[in-house]
């Protein structure tokens, strides 16, 4: 047998297995998505582990101690608010609202985005200038009081408040899907698939558009943190949720008054609020890390 008989062809690494070696490069990521997966059961579970009702008023425990301070009982173990409501009970519940929020409003900014980026990316002239100047001009006002102003005008509720930060978050996903589908359309594959008699919204759904969901995923995975944040400052500010919604911003608001005699009833709900958006901006860190070519080492 030859030498060049015994030289076998090496298999190119899977490509899964090759995302995952970069992605647990990053450490931080790594931690973001095992918080992140921790918060997901907590928010599918929460009926289960939740120790009361979410809405259960206990009045023999008005501002009772987390468990490990002093008069602090493990029945309730962060606590219990103004009116005998345990806390942990209500964050928990309080995650799946604010994750059942986030993906609703990542997917319909999302898919909107996706929808007039490629519009804008591939009719161009009249049609991409009124586009992107409408993007241009939500850019230009503070997110949060654009949404602020939105729910205004539609009414203050959890619902409506999705509407608005599914809004104002729309620019940037137009915006990266315009600049993806110009940087692809001149290149080689799409000239031969247009040559091949391939019409535009083939060319745009089939042959461009997976080609430029790596940065669209990035975006999504920080996006989420943002509708997050901004659901809960909506609903700080009374525009959101509506009591007794166990929401973390709704809880933050209520609790404003016993800030300084009462730590636990405002402490726990920032603290969730603070961990979930690190959690997911870490993660999407990561996913950057891996997704892009020019960040791997």
């Amino acid at each position: 047998m030859t030498a060049a008989a015994k030289i076998r062809p090496v298999a190119s690494p899977n490509p899964l297995a090759r995302f995952w070696w970069v992605f647990r490069e990053n450490p931080g990521a790594v931690v973001g998505l095992w918080v992140i997966s921790a918060i997901v059961v907590a928010a599918l579970l929460a009926d289960a582990i939740a120790p009361h009702p979410p809405h259960e008023q206990y009045r023999d425990a008005f501002l009772t101690p987390p468990a490990f301070a002093r008069g602090g009982t493990w029945r309730y173990p962060l606590g219990t608010d103004d009116i005998g409501r345990d806390i942990l009970s209500r964050i928990v519940h309080g995650a799946r609202l604010s994750l059942l929020v986030g993906g609703i409003v990542v997917s319909l900014s999302l898919a909107a985005g996706i929808l007039l980026g490629l519009l804008a990316g591939f009719t161009r002239g009249i049609v991409e200038i009124a586009i992107m100047r409408s993007m241009d001009i939500m850019l230009a006002l503070p997110a949060l009081l654009l949404a602020i102003v939105i729910v205004a005008v539609l009414g203050p509720g959890l619902t409506n408040a999705m509407y608005a930060i599914a809004i104002v978050s729309l620019p940037h996903y137009v915006r990266l899907t315009r600049a993806a589908v110009i940087a692809e359309r001149t290149k080689d594959y799409v000239i031969a698939s247009r040559l091949a008699g391939a019409g535009v919204p083939r060319l745009a759904f089939v042959t461009v558009l997976p080609n430029c969901l790596a940065p669209l995923i990035v975006q999504a995975t920080l996006g989420f943190s943002t509708a997050v944040l901004d659901v809960a400052a909506l609903g700080f500010l009374g525009l959101g949720a509506q009591p007794p919604t166990p929401e973390w911003g709704t809880m933050l608001a209520d609790a404003r008054q016993f800030m300084q005699r009462a730590w636990w009833v405002v402490t726990f709900p920032g603290l969730a609020i603070l961990i979930t958006v690190l959690s997911f901006n870490l993660l999407g860190d990561g996913l950057r890390d891996a997704l892009d070519p020019r960040m791997r080492r």
